[in-house]
């Protein structure tokens, strides 16, 4: 590249020495590198002597390509900086389904309004998609233990979980009072949790795991919900999923004197380096939204 430069401005200036000056080279580097450039393509591109110098054929063929190619490298240059400066173009985004209804869609066009030049496409999905191979810049992921799998991880809150159900459950079948009450119990599973066969318990030092059974499990937490409101069974669900429904009594809290598990919601990403500013606004909104 520097020798096409070099060269470039050689012609344009008609004189080593100035293209020298203005390219803070010394005259025997803009030399050099327009000898480099003649063996490389095996083609003489200037006639010079002491005095004067001019294009041969080749030269002047060889100008014309090297002039736009360095124009159109530079416009390139100009509009990757444009967009790595100002968020615009189309950002895709993976989310979970239930977290992004709950915690997250309302917002999206407030974010929107901000940078008037970003398209989100942003895909409502429970499996874990590979960002890489399927295009994504953005993909959220609630995880106990995130997997190293060589992406960047941006925590953005911690869901802390309660076991509930309805009342109409707890007057029927009882209100657990300590973890192992569980196994006595109806439990609906959310199957894409990391806990979904064993839910983890802490009072103070001690940490009780049980193992949970149940009639319904599925890969939904509004179904989850749903089941639950329908006094149907008890569950271990995040509590941002279900506040409305305790704020309300449709729901009732049980063993609170513990604490279960808690699921981190992360933002991943390819990598660290060059971070697009469209990625980099979307990840400062998560955390301003969901940590504010």
């Amino acid at each position: 590249m520097t020798a096409l430069t070099v060269f470039r401005t050689v012609v344009e200036l008609g004189s080593f020495a100035a293209a020298a000056r203005k390219l803070n080279l010394s005259p025997a580097a803009i030399s050099k590198n327009v000898s480099e450039l003649e063996g490389h393509l095996s083609a003489r591109l200037i006639n010079r002597t002491t005095r004067r110098m001019s294009l041969t054929e080749a030269g002047t063929l060889y100008f014309e390509r090297v002039a736009q190619v360095l124009d159109d490298l530079r416009e390139a240059d100009a509009t990757l900086q444009a967009i790595q400066d100002t968020p615009s173009g189309v950002l895709r985004v993976s989310a979970p389904v239930t977290v992004t209804l709950i915690g997250l869609s309302e917002k999206i066009p407030k974010f929107l309004a901000r940078y008037p030049d970003l398209t989100l496409d942003l895909r409502l999905n429970d499996r874990r998609v590979n960002l890489v191979e399927e295009g994504f810049d953005v993909a959220l992921r609630g995880s106990d233990n995130l997997e190293d799998s060589g992406l960047i991880a941006r925590k953005l809150m911690i869901m802390d979980h309660v076991v509930c159900a309805a009342p109409s459950y707890f007057e029927q079948h009882g209100c657990p009072t300590r973890p192992e009450d569980l196994a006595l119990h109806n439990c609906v599973k959310f199957t894409l949790s990391d806990h979904a066969v064993q839910w983890t318990f802490r009072q103070g030092r001690r940490t009780v795991k049980v193992p949970v059974r149940g009639r319904y499990k599925v890969s939904s937490s509004l179904a989850v919900r749903d089941a639950l409101r329908a006094g149907f069974g008890l569950s271990l669900v995040p509590r941002m999923y279900v506040a409305e429904d305790l704020a309300a009594g449709r729901l009732r809290p049980a063993l609170e004197d513990w604490t279960p598990n808690e699921t981190g919601l992360y933002a991943v990403y390819p990598s660290r380096r060059y971070v697009m500013s469209k990625v980099r606004v979307f990840l400062d909104f998560l955390v301003e939204e969901l940590q504010g």
